[in-house]
């Protein structure tokens, strides 16, 4: 175990290292190009393949035949490069495929933004991804690692948020872990299933309505029964990298009156009003969701429902609706009894700048 400091995108990168990506397919965007630029560096150290394509949607498509072929691969992408996968991203899920990809987190266009919000990966919630959001760089190796554990378990593709340029080009002390320790957790890829011309298989093939609406259902069971397969990983991971992960965080939650809901970097300025706020005698608290897609509601009641505000904080919004994440809140507390109000804030699109006293003022108008 070495301990370096390090920009998130490296330790994205060093994270892939430690899973021993088999191959990497690559197309740059701000700001998520340091991580193809460091892996390409880097590949070699461990017997990877690194190819160069000519747009995003190569990229994920590229990824899809590696899968198919028996491959562990990766790719990064970000803001308008994940909008144009789309499309595969629906394929990737529907083929039962796993993946790790990472998607720096940035605005989209109009007008041009290169700062970081969540429209772009919360638009592809409904895709069948898990999605997991991270705080830290830390956290950003750690959760690759742990991606390909669940994706390959439950054989669908696993997308990894960092927020851009927060995270992706600020610098933190990160731990490297032992790649002894990281194979003991994350084997080498069997997989189930592959192109094989000794023992055939297709993949994507045309479906009946009856075999395409089974399969459509199979996702929805599998994404919602993998709370189990989560708190596996979770474990294992503590006890063989000796870090310990959740589905969400709470932070001084036990009494707390008003709750902020909170993803990404912003729960370190989330955490630091919270702290300024109790020295006042207020009593406040936070949730960091880090699992977003299956949406950990079960989880969220037994911290939420006690108090009796929750401020959420979107960083994306469903236009005329409300945003992403209040959105997923109400769902899972419309059937609980004297469930906490719920305030709905959209905050730091584009990169706006929020800092502890904008989150006090928050609460003092609620």
């Amino acid at each position: 175990m070495s301990k370096d400091m390090m920009m998130g995108s490296d330790a994205v990168a060093f994270g892939v290292k430690l899973a021993r990506a088999d191959v990497i397919f690559a197309y740059p965007i701000t700001p998520q190009t340091h991580i193809i630029e460091t892996l390409s560096e880097i590949v070699d150290s461990w017997g990877g393949k690194f190819v160069n394509v000519e747009s995003e949607f190569s990229a994920i498509s590229s990824c899809y035949g590696a899968v198919a072929t028996g491959s562990r691969a990766f790719t990064a992408t970000s803001s308008h490069g994940l909008l144009l996968m789309h499309e595969f991203l629906h394929w990737f899920a529907g083929s039962r495929m796993p993946l790790v990809m990472v998607n720096a987190n940035r605005a989209v266009g109009s007008p041009w933004n290169i700062w970081a919000d969540q429209a772009d990966s919360m638009a592809q919630r409904d895709t069948g991804w898990f999605q997991i959001y991270c705080e830290t760089c830390q956290e950003a190796l750690d959760t690759i690692i742990q991606g390909y554990y669940i994706s390959e378990k439950i054989l669908l593709p696993v997308m990894v948020m960092i927020d851009g340029f927060i995270l992706s080009h600020t610098m933190e002390e990160v731990e490297v872990h032992e790649q002894e320790r990281v194979d003991a957790f994350l084997p080498s890829y069997a997989p189930q299933f592959k192109l094989d011309v000794n023992h055939p298989h297709s993949f994507g093939g045309p479906a009946s309505p009856d075999n395409y609406y089974r399969f459509r259902k199979t996702i929805q069971a599998d994404l919602t029964d993998s709370f189990k397969v989560l708190e596996d990983c979770h474990t294992h991971f503590a006890n063989t990298i000796r870090t310990r992960y959740n589905l969400i965080e709470a932070y001084r939650c036990e009494d707390a009156e008003v709750i902020f809901m909170v993803s990404g970097a912003l729960t370190g300025t989330t955490r630091v009003a919270v702290d300024m706020m109790r020295e006042k005698g207020l009593k406040v608290g936070l949730v960091k969701v880090r699992v977003f897609r299956p949406f950990p509601k079960d989880a969220l009641r037994q911290v939420l429902v006690p108090s009796r505000s929750v401020i959420v904080l979107n960083r994306a919004v469903s236009y005329g609706a409300q945003g992403t994440m209040s959105q997923e809140l109400r769902s899972a507390l419309y059937n609980v009894p004297e469930k906490p109000d719920i305030y709905d804030v959209i905050i730091s699109l584009g990169g706006k700048e929020v800092f502890p006293d904008t989150l006090m003022e928050i609460v003092n108008d609620i």
